[in-house]
C-alpha cells in the first residue's frame, strides 16, 4: 500500500482543525447551468459549476448549496470512506460540499449532471491522486471522478441525485478502483432491473461483461470503447426504456443519469490506468 504521506505530504492529515458551519454559496443560473462562489475561512475559495443536459425550473433558488471546513479526520466522514487508511482529506481544501434541493422546488431534469469544482488552493501534479466523492444521505462516499483538469485544480464528476461532496486524495491501486466501478455498474443494473426494458437490460449487461472481459485482458483501450459504448446505449434508450428524470421532493428514480455517470467515472479511471497510474 502506497502512504497518502509519502505522495503528497501536503495532504497529511490534521487533526487540530475545527469543524466550522457551513456557509452558504452564492449561486446564479444561466439556461440550464448553475454557478456559485463562496470564501471560506482560511482564504480558501471555491467555485462550482452544475451543469444539466436538461432541466426545467432550475433558478438560483432551487438548491441550497452550502460549503464548510471540516476536520481531515473526523471519523464521521473518514469511516465513510472506501478505504480510509489510503483515502484524506487535503488540509489545504478541507471543505465539504452540500446541494439539496430546496423546500417546495419544482426542478426537474434528464439523464446525469456534472459538477466541477475549481480551488486555487489545490495544485495539479502528474498522476494526481485528487479525486471527487460523493455521499448520499450520510452513506459511503464514493469517488464519482469523470474529469480532473488544471487552474489550479478543477475536479469534475457527476450522478443522478445530489447531498455531500468532498475533493480527497486517493492513493488506492488504480486496479482496486476499477474492479470497485465495475462491480458499481453491475449493482446499480441489479438494482433497477425491474425499471429497465428486459432485453435492454440484458444488451447492457452483455456489453459491460464485454468491457471488464477486454480490462482483465489487459485491453484497456478496448475496455475504454465499450464502456463508452455502453454510455452511449443507455442515452439512446432513455426515457421509454431507462427512467431518465429526477424529481424534486419526488421518489423519481434518475435510472439513465446514474448508469452515465457511473460509466463515466469508470471510463475515467480507465484512462488514468491506460495513462500509466500505479
Amino acid at each position: 500500500m502506497r502512504r497518502i504521506t509519502a505522495i503528497v505530504p501536503l495532504l497529511s492529515l490534521c487533526a487540530s482543525l475545527l469543524p466550522a458551519a457551513q456557509m452558504p454559496v452564492t449561486t446564479q443560473v444561466s439556461g440550464n447551468t448553475l454557478t456559485g462562489s463562496v470564501s471560506l475561512p482560511g482564504g480558501i475559495d471555491l467555485d462550482l459549476t452544475l451543469a444539466f443536459e436538461q432541466a426545467l425550473g432550475l433558478n438560483a433558488n432551487s438548491f441550497s448549496v452550502t460549503a464548510g471546513l471540516v476536520s481531515p479526520t473526523d471519523p464521521t466522514i473518514v469511516s465513510r470512506f472506501p478505504d480510509p487508511a489510503s483515502i484524506a482529506i487535503p488540509t489545504a481544501f478541507p471543505v465539504l460540499i452540500q446541494i439539496t434541493p430546496a423546500a417546495g422546488t419544482g426542478l426537474t431534469f434528464s439523464g446525469p449532471y456534472k459538477l466541477t469544482l475549481h480551488t486555487h488552493a489545490l495544485t495539479l501534479v502528474t498522476n494526481s491522486p485528487l479525486r471527487l466523492f460523493e455521499s448520499h444521505a450520510g452513506g459511503p462516499f464514493r469517488d464519482i471522478t469523470s474529469s480532473l483538469d488544471a487552474g489550479s485544480v478543477r475536479p469534475g464528476g457527476g450522478d443522478g441525485a445530489f447531498s455531500d461532496f468532498l475533493v480527497v486524495a486517493d492513493v488506492r491501486p488504480t486496479d482496486q478502483v476499477i474492479a470497485g466501478k465495475f462491480d458499481a455498474i453491475s449493482a446499480l443494473l441489479s438494482a433497477n432491473s425491474s425499471s429497465i426494458n428486459a432485453s435492454v437490460l440484458s444488451d447492457l449487461q452483455q456489453r459491460l461483461s464485454q468491457a471488464r472481459v477486454y480490462y482483465n485482458q489487459g485491453l484497456i483501450p478496448a475496455a475504454i470503447n465499450a464502456v463508452a459504448d455502453f454510455s452511449n446505449q443507455v442515452r439512446q434508450q432513455s426515457g421509454a426504456n431507462i427512467p431518465d428524470v429526477w424529481q424534486a421532493n419526488g421518489s423519481l428514480v434518475n435510472v439513465a443519469g446514474l448508469l452515465r455517470s457511473a460509466a463515466d467515472t469508470l471510463k475515467f479511471s480507465l484512462t488514468w490506468k491506460a495513462n500509466g497510474a500505479p
